[in-house]
């Protein structure tokens, strides 16, 4: 026989078969309901940081972390994202010119923000000549009136590499036939696919084109910044604007996506905190079982401490028994969770593929993201495993206090 003598009988206890089936049964729950509960929370933190992820590097990656726009057209922008560009926190800057309209082309129209741009600063900003499906968006020269747009807007549109499309102004021009809206004739240079709803919201043109069909001197509206940490964008932009003249003005992707993704953090921490019940449930149950099996082994214990047993050694007896359940239980959950969170995008897909679903065209993502971040799965290793351990003190300390003459009054 090995010792610790502890180890030994409480690994025996948790190996025999007992007569009191029930009690078995309480105890594969207890495990059952861990290895579910630690691989639920593996698996939907591991959707929560995906969903937190393409967020931060698509959609962010795709609109203007930040921008310092004036109230006057900048002929001279180089020099001031020169300026803008000096900042420490700045990694990248880019001029943009915005307008609003309408794309039409084989009958069917659609809304777009377009944007005027410089591709050979928009690179150093944007993650789209990283996602370009078709042609590129170098491709956008001024005076040739050419336009990048999404892929969702391109399908929607039935348009292609090298077709052409019409762009459609709010701008009324009088005109002999009464007032009409202004339109321009654009070519496809370009598709590019984020995966996200910006593909059908965003089109791209020359900074100059933009100018032209805006009637303005060439130049730019605004600059746009990348920076070395997103969430220093309302500091940083306020910090830059500061130092220009008065009619310069900031804005950050806080405006425009800050809800959404403080709705994804509150999600992530309510849905964690929901999840750790189940494991919190699932710890309890190794109590009640404990419990059960201390009042079934009254016996044994007696025999342990007629032969010389110390109440120590009962106690850690029954806190190796709950201890094994929650080592089992929540290694269990730590594997299947893993392959959980790793397969659940490619499970998803071939759902939507095989039966024709839409799961998720309604989010900002058009599929389901994971991200399995270890620190994570050794938090939720490390809560289980604690909680277990916990849930065994009470019952062992309970077997420690049986006294032996009275269990084996009635033997």
């Amino acid at each position: 026989m090995f010792k610790p003598i502890s180890l030994y009988i409480g690994l025996r206890y948790t190996r025999a078969r007992r007569s009191n089936h029930f009690i078995s049964f309480i105890a594969l729950v207890s495990m059952i309901g861990l290895t579910l509960g630690v691989a639920v929370l593996i698996t939907v933190l591991s959707v929560m940081n995906g969903f937190d992820r393409e967020l931060k590097n698509r959609v962010l990656g795709m609109i203007p972390q930040a921008t310092v726009s004036s109230t006057q057209i900048l002929t001279d922008w180089p020099e001031l994202a020169k300026k803008i560009e000096s900042h420490p926190h700045v990694t990248g800057v880019a001029p943009f010119t915005q307008l609003q309209g309408m794309l039409t082309a084989h009958g069917q129209v659609a809304g777009i923000m377009v944007t005027g741009i410089e591709p050979k600063y928009e690179t150093k900003v944007s993650i789209i000549q990283n996602h370009m499906v078709a042609g590129s968006i170098n491709s956008l020269q001024k005076g040739e009136f050419g336009i990048v747009l999404g892929k969702q807007m391109a399908d929607a549109l039935g348009l292609g590499l090298n077709d052409n499309v019409t762009l459609v102004l709010p701008e009324a021009t009088p005109s002999p036939a009464g007032v009409v809206p202004r339109f321009k004739r654009f070519k496809v240079v370009g598709i590019f696919s984020i995966g996200a709803e910006v593909d059908s919201m965003i089109g791209y043109i020359a900074l100059n084109d933009a100018s032209t069909l805006l009637r303005l001197p060439d130049g730019a509206q605004g600059i746009r910044l990348k920076l070395d940490n997103i969430f220093q964008a309302p500091q940083v932009a306020n910090d830059i604007v500061k130092t220009l003249p008065p009619n310069f003005y900031a804005s950050d992707w806080t405006y425009t996506h800050g809800n959404l993704f403080s709705a994804i953090q509150m999600e992530k921490a309510m849905v964690s905190l929901l999840l750790f019940l189940i494991v919190l449930v699932a710890a309890f149950n190794i109590v009640s079982s404990l419990v059960m099996v201390v009042t079934d082994k009254k016996s044994d214990i007696a025999i342990l401490r007629t032969l010389g047993a110390s109440p120590a050694t009962i106690t850690k007896i029954f806190m190796v028994q709950g201890t094994v359940i929650g080592v089992i239980g929540t290694v269990a959950g730590a594997i299947l969770g893993i392959i959980l969170a790793t397969s659940i995008s490619n499970v998803i897909d071939w759902l939507n593929t095989a039966f024709g679903w839409h799961l998720f065209d309604a989010y900002f993502i058009n599929y389901l993201p994971s991200y399995l971040r270890w620190q994570d799965v050794v938090l939720i290793v490390s809560v289980s495993l604690i909680l277990s351990f916990l849930a065994t003190i009470y019952p062992a300390l309970r077997a420690a206090k049986i006294q032996p003459a009275e269990a084996l009054r009635y033997e």
